[in-house]
């Protein structure tokens, strides 16, 4: 069993003369012009599929992923086993497939980008401010409320 593998889809043209070959994914010959090969294997064209979105691989590009037996388009692959790290502000895992907010270095999860003072949550063209890390709303960066003092007025 292979757990984490990347591969390179090649198209082969099948020459007149050879034995026609037996297909990976239907066992059926292959009498087709060209063929796809693949994981040290030869397959149709519409038999090379992502196991979650029957797309076809050989269409999608040179490159297919597998893990725990299953042959998947990169989208895929991301989206089950992927990672980008984690989130500035809360520490959790953020996974590949999932639309992040960035500040500089950091990457937030999308419900995480929000004032970490108030909590204030931002709208596209709203502005924040990074200070010591910490993404702050315009209320709290100029009331200076980094200070050291904890106590203050949710607005």
């Amino acid at each position: 069993m292979v757990l984490d593998k990347e591969e390179s889809v090649s198209l082969v043209s099948l020459q007149s003369r050879e034995k026609p070959r037996g297909c990976a994914g239907c066992n059926g010959k292959i009498r087709d012009r060209f063929m796809l090969q693949a994981l040290d294997r030869y397959w149709h064209e519409d038999c090379l599929k992502c196991a979650c979105c029957d797309c076809h691989l050989g269409r999608m590009g040179s490159t297919l992923y597998t893990r725990a037996n299953l042959i998947l388009c990169r989208r895929d692959y991301l989206r089950l086993f992927g990672v980008t790290g984690n989130c500035a502000a809360c520490s959790k895992m953020i996974p590949a497939f999932e639309m992040v907010m960035r500040a500089r270095d950091n990457v937030y999860h999308l419900d995480c980008f929000a004032c970490q003072l108030c909590r204030q949550r931002f709208c596209v063209g709203d502005k924040f401010f990074l200070k010591n890390n910490m993404i702050l709303c315009q209320l709290d960066y100029e009331g200076g409320h980094l200070n050291g003092s904890t106590e203050r007025q949710p607005h």
